[in-house]
């Protein structure tokens, strides 16, 4: 088959691994193993949806070569004793079978391991936390030392026996080996301290260790935080220093970035550009002519092919937009573009779930992360008619997948536009990786021929009876929270005036100055939505307060956007008042009481972003109209009460399971 991006499909051998693209699943936790460290039958339905979605290289998310100690989580896979070899075995047998190599990346946490989780101290060069408020780690001996190296070597053996092509050693992201390459780390003053040379010998010591196990015909990719970002860490000038300690046995260089305290790079925010990471593959691979994998929130295939092209690198690593749509290289190998579903940079099913809260990872856009598009099997065995009210993420998905089961459906949106509020936030210019999501659900919608998609429309009941619904699901969103507070309502949107929603703020999003150096911002709500704002008007050189009623700002972000909001606001100066209640809405001032005064902060710009609340304009109308009725009625997403769009779109795939309950499945 032809195709337009030449670059990315074609192979590419190292030693005795042949890729047959350039594309590769990058290693992610995903805490879908089991309890004893064994690999799972979902976890394996998993990884197969990417082997037959047409990636080139699966890396097998990191394993420990040491537990309890170097163990990275509840469920993290183990390759430390051989009674993981069968089950291993049986998985690469699964991937191999779709033309898919597969490598493991073999890890030990160091001080990145919880003892809550291990029941032991962690470890590490010395005794500094990988993170702020971290646990403070024991520094390995000498003779702990070795030990590891050799659990480096035995795990990496056995990965070449189970049938692994590739085994690559994880020396980045805050993990043990980085421990000791990082000057932010490792202060140990013997020969494992102090000068480049002398923190590379750990890394060089597993290096020959493995080398020594697996022979010099196994390839050995080595993954490294080319760049730590953080002050006093290593830059990529010095990570192209110490690499010529590692050089002679690594094979392939997965050139990442970033630590615990910088983890907005290492998993990428949403606002970085696709491919921005390039640079420091096309460095390494400059001065030490090795293959290179290169990643960065690599969505568009144009920018992948590019980078390919100039040889800034030989692989394109694919994380999160495989968890997104595990097809992303057969799609982009048929050049159905429009038809991948691109990963927003949300970060909160995966990193948000894993990370943050210890659950297995899910994904915003993608509500079946396992199985896939396996419910487009499914097919209806008799007619039946389904309505959705309200065209926002829900919704959208809501109809899309009762269409693509055979439902004749009808969509039903009071705005000319779709998209909901997902399409409005995406006009925020950080945010506009979002508009990816209801894009891509627009495009799926307006391609199926028995989704009939009204706009421009209010749903009444008399024209839902003409359409014989067998299922109307209310998928009507949500409006900003306005509380009976003094002035508020008089005072917020109005022509000319100073207080804003979140709306509004859109709507006028391209009139705000780029400089507003000495102007006043303050946003009441340090929420998702308030933080928005701070995004958008901080880097302006606007003098920025927000207000939050809680002990805490951002409490429920995911760790990457928390870490990076709040290096924002710390580079910014953002002034955070916490414990604080907004008491009155005046025309350039809030009144407002923190535990001990009230005071009131001036603004030139004035946001009151209090959160959201659910409109329902016609659910209960539906209830009633059809009580005593065959007809099913539904409430989903942000109608039922405000939350995320992966909760929306999660309910909205799920009217798979009332078209089975109902016998129409």
């Amino acid at each position: 088959m032809k195709t337009a991006y030449k670059h990315i499909f074609e192979p590419f051998t190292v030693k005795t691994m042949t890729v047959k693209n350039r594309t590769v699943m990058m290693p992610m936790g995903t805490n879908f193993g089991k309890q004893n460290g064994e690999m799972s039958f979902a976890h394996m339905e998993y990884y197969e949806q990417r082997a037959k979605g047409g990636v080139g290289l699966i890396i097998l998310e990191n394993v420990s070569v040491d537990s309890p100690l170097g163990s990275n989580g509840t469920t993290q896979l183990r390759l430390d004793h051989d009674s993981y070899i069968p089950r291993l075995f049986s998985f690469c047998e699964t991937l191999h079978k779709h033309g898919t190599s597969v490598a493991v990346q073999i890890n030990h946490a160091g001080a990145s391991a919880l003892s809550s989780r291990t029941g032991f101290q962690p470890v590490s060069s010395s005794n500094i936390p990988s993170k702020n408020g971290g646990e403070i780690p024991k520094p390995l001996t000498v003779e702990e030392i070795h030990h590891i190296v050799k659990k480096y070597g035995e795990a990496a053996k056995r990965a070449q026996i189970i049938g692994f092509d590739a085994v690559e050693i994880h020396a980045g992201h805050s993990y043990l080996i980085s421990q000791f390459l990082s000057p932010i780390y490792n202060k140990r003053t013997d020969e494992f301290g102090q000068t480049p040379e002398n923190r590379a010998r750990f890394a060089k010591m597993i290096l020959e260790e493995v080398r020594n196990q697996v022979g010099p015909n196994y390839p050995i990719i080595f993954r490294i935080s080319a760049d730590e970002f953080m002050e006093g860490g290593n830059t990529l000038d010095d990570t192209l220093e110490y690499l010529q300690y590692l050089d002679k046995e690594v094979d392939i260089y997965n050139v990442s970035c970033g630590l615990n305290g910088s983890i907005q790079y290492q998993i990428d925010a949403n606002y970085l550009k696709d491919g921005w990471r390039s640079y420091m593959a096309k460095a390494v691979k400059e001065k030490y002519n090795k293959p290179c994998i290169t990643m960065g929130n690599i969505r568009d295939p144009k920018v992948a092919e590019d980078i390919l092209e100039r040889g800034d690198a030989d692989f394109i690593g694919l994380g999160r937009g495989l968890i997104a749509d595990p097809s992303w290289p057969n799609k982009v190998k048929e050049g159905r573009i429009e038809d991948i579903c691109k990963c927003i940079s949300c970060n909160i099913g995966c990193a948000g779930n894993r990370i943050g809260i210890n659950r297995p990872i899910r994904c915003t856009v993608n509500p079946a992360v396992q199985s896939g598009d396996e419910y487009k099997k499914k097919k209806i065995k008799k007619s039946c008619n389904v309505v959705v009210i309200g065209a926002g993420t829900a919704g959208l998905e809501a109809a899309c997948t009762a269409a693509e089961v055979g439902c004749t459906t009808f969509l039903i949106e009071q705005k000319e536009t779709l998209g909901g509020l997902a399409a409005e936030i995406s006009k925020i210019p950080d945010k506009k990786r979002l508009s990816d999501f209801p894009n891509y659900l627009i495009h799926r919608a307006k391609n199926l021929s028995n989704l009939f998609i009204f706009n421009n429309t209010t749903a009444t009941l008399q024209q839902l009876d003409q359409l014989h619904p067998d299922i109307i699901v209310n998928a009507t969103g949500s409006n900003p929270l306005l509380p009976p507070i003094k002035g508020l309502h008089e005072l917020i949107d109005q022509e000319n005036g100073s207080v804003s929603s979140i709306t509004n703020m859109i709507n006028h999003i391209t009139e705000y100055p780029k400089d507003m150096t000495g102007k006043k911002v303050v946003v009441i709500g340090g929420g998702a939505v308030g933080l928005d704002i701070v995004e958008f008007m901080a880097p302006r050189g606007a003098d920025v307060s927000i207000v939050e009623m809680l002990p805490a700002i951002g409490k429920d972000l995911d760790p990457v956007s928390k870490n990076d909001i709040t290096t924002l606001m710390d580079k910014y100066h953002v002034k955070q008042l916490t414990n604080t209640a907004l008491l009155e809405v005046k025309e350039h001032s809030f009144l407002v009481k923190d535990q001990e005064n009230e005071y009131e902060l001036p603004f030139d710009y004035g946001f009151v972003c209090l959160g959201m609340r659910s409109n329902t304009p016609i659910y209960q109308s539906l209830v009633d109209h059809y009580d005593g009725t065959d007809v099913e009625i539904l409430n989903i997403g942000d109608s039922v009460r405000a939350r995320r769009i992966i909760d929306g779109v999660q309910e909205g795939r799920n009217i798979l399971d009332t078209l089975e309950r109902l016998n129409f499945l």
